[in-house]
């Protein structure tokens, strides 16, 4: 039974018992039940309202603001809903973990991006957006002279999913249009405005307080290899090889490929201290690999090259160096002839090696630049760093069965600023990542850059010039918690405990501590449930703010034109909107399911 399904049948399950609570009469009469939705209602804090609301001009100002930003982004949410809609029923996209109807619902636990241990963070970011999203309409209300029938809080089961304010309905229909649609927008002008002073509040102080902690980062280690036999682990830190002192990948991968010894000395957080075993290890591969290995559950084990067994990293490297540019590895799934080099899986059209006429829509193997022999990604990477932008170079390629020579002249790594000749590659030898060691790295660095931080030696920017915005700054922070799906790294959904040793607090803010930590991810999270919240209320579909603004504004139009039943028109309008934007958000939810 898959985690939508339970929770379907824990709402029903609540509904009943609910409902025989209600029926007995052991629920007061201020709450009220519509299925699983439950509503408390009160009348208290009108008073307070009231009070707040007497710069009346100021409050009319601040909303006309909100209408017109509300305006602007209902348009767009109509735009993007029927975009995406007609773009699934043209191509309906394969299922995956991103349209996956559990992962529409802002429930840690639930949605696959939004993990438990976060959890506290986003009830309170989401408890503070209610607050302040039905605050603004009570507040409108009181200010266009608007009485309010009750107040309260709304219930999904028992998670809290939105607040209320109650309009008295004779009175708000005695309010003129202008008055209403000023109430409408008032929640959403809130939200928009909390998150600015959220992100505003991560992006300064707190984020300027937090650094990469020193040491390479472990997201873990793939199964069956040296480092998880030996039980180095996710949330390690290794700081230190043979007593070489490693900050980023690289002096790791330089530390280790020195090491003579099949066993070495590991320091853990800069505290403790295990040996590691060496031995190498088959831990990823790409279709169509020229040794046709596919790594699925069991790991596949490398034991010799052209005859000479190797243990290590650096062994293997020298038994490849040493011979042809064919080789003949042996594996725990068999002997392998491959020609060696770097795996390119695409050329990008537009690139150095693209512009030398090499092929685009096929992989190949980078073997040689101007004479010098490349066995592996990495290997190219060193090589190129002997170049400069501009340098013209021999690059030797085996594609389709033979090798050919391309003329390149490099050019310039957007992502770093070193030449390079504009390819993805997989990493290893061939389409093979081999190990010695078998950790994967979390790229501590890159999220803190990511944050508008200060990344630390090594780290290396996904998307170079793009945090340099305000604006980017938000979008990147949108979707770090999908980071999976849409930068090809791990999510990043806060500073969880899992991930806190990989930092440290520095500044002013370090007599916090780890508080700190907890302070960025009520910012973070605050900050994104409010925006998912404005965003969401302004499609424009009734009940939501947006379908209500839109049906005080398309009375503002129809009111000028000569037709002789205006309200049918209005609803027709209405209606008709509201109906393809629920039409379409069904479509983004469960089209994916249905259609593929």
């Amino acid at each position: 039974m898959n985690t939508l399904l339970w929770v379907l049948v824990g709402i029903l399950a609540y509904s009943l018992v609910a409902k025989a609570l209600q029926v007995r009469g052991y629920l007061p009469d201020s709450v009220r039940l519509q299925g699983p939705i439950a509503t408390i209602h009160t009348r208290r804090g009108r008073a307070l309202l009231t009070r707040l609301a007497q710069p009346k001009r100021f409050w009319r100002a601040w909303s006309n603001v909100g209408v017109g930003v509300a305006l602007v982004i209902m348009v767009g949410m109509f735009a993007l809903l029927l975009f995406q809609a007609i773009s699934i029923l043209r191509n309906p996209p394969a299922p995956s973990a991103v349209n996956q109807p559990e992962n529409f619902l802002v429930v840690p636990g639930v949605n696959d991006f939004l993990p438990l241990a976060v959890a506290p963070e986003i009830v309170f970011g989401l408890l503070i957006g209610l607050v302040v999203h039905e605050g603004g309409h009570g507040l409108l209300c009181r200010v266009e002279d608007i009485d309010i029938e009750s107040m309260g809080a709304v219930f999904l089961a028992f998670i809290p999913i939105g607040a209320f304010v109650e309009p008295d309905e004779e009175s708000q229909a005695n309010a003129n249009r202008g008055a209403r649609t000023r109430m409408f927008a008032a929640g959403v002008t809130n939200n928009f405005v909390l998150t600015a002073i959220a992100f505003a509040l991560l992006f300064g102080p707190v984020i300027g307080a937090v650094g990469v902690a020193p040491g390479v980062a472990v997201d873990g280690a793939y199964g069956g290899s040296a480092a998880a036999t030996a039980g180095i682990d996710d949330g390690d830190r290794i700081t230190a090889i043979e007593g070489t002192n490693v900050t980023t990948e690289r002096d790791l991968d330089d530390a280790l490929l020195a090491a003579e010894d099949r066993t070495v000395s590991v320091e853990i957080d800069g505290e403790r201290t295990v040996q590691v075993e060496r031995s190498l290890t088959v831990v990823g591969s790409v279709a169509g690999n020229p040794a046709n290995l596919t790594v699925e559950d069991e790991p596949i084990h490398l034991t010799a090259v052209n005859g000479t067994p190797v243990e290590t990293r650096g062994e293997f490297q020298s038994a490849l160096e040493s011979g042809g540019e064919f080789a003949r590895i042996e594996t725990s799934n068999g002997t392998h002839v491959i020609p060696v080099g770097a795996y390119v899986t695409r050329a990008a059209p537009d690139g150095p090696l693209a512009n030398a006429s090499a092929p685009t829509n096929a992989s190949f193997i980078i073997t040689g630049i101007d004479g010098e022999r490349i066995t592996s990604s990495t290997d190219l990477a060193r090589t190129l760093d002997g170049y400069e932008e501009g340098d013209r170079v021999t690059v030797r390629v085996y594609a389709d069965g033979e090798f050919r020579p391309y003329d390149v002249r490099l050019g310039e790594n957007p992502r770093d600023g070193n030449a390079f000749v504009g390819v993805d590659l997989f990493p290893g030898t061939s389409g093979l990542l081999v190990t010695d060691f078998g950790v994967q790295t979390y790229p501590a660095g890159t999220y803190l850059e990511l944050l508008g931080g200060s990344g630390g030696e090594g780290s290396s920017s996904l998307l170079p010039g793009l945090t340099d915005s305000p604006f980017a700054l938000v979008y990147v922070s949108l979707v770090l918690p999908l980071a999976s799906v849409v930068l090809g790294i791990p999510n990043f959904p806060g500073f969880t405990p899992a991930v806190t040793n990989f930092y440290v607090v520095q500044g002013p803010l370090a007599p916090l501590g780890d508080g700190v930590f907890i302070l960025a991810n009520v910012l973070f999270w605050t900050a994104w449930v409010n925006l998912q919240l404005g965003l969401f209320n302004c499609i424009p579909g009734y009940p939501l703010d947006g379908g209500r603004i839109l049906r005080t504004a398309t009375e503002a139009v129809v009111s000028r034109l000569p037709v002789s039943d205006s309200p049918r028109l209005v609803r027709t309008i209405t209606t008709s909107i509201g109906l393809t934007m629920l039409a379409s958000l069904i479509l983004m939810i469960f089209g994916p399911q249905l259609l593929s």
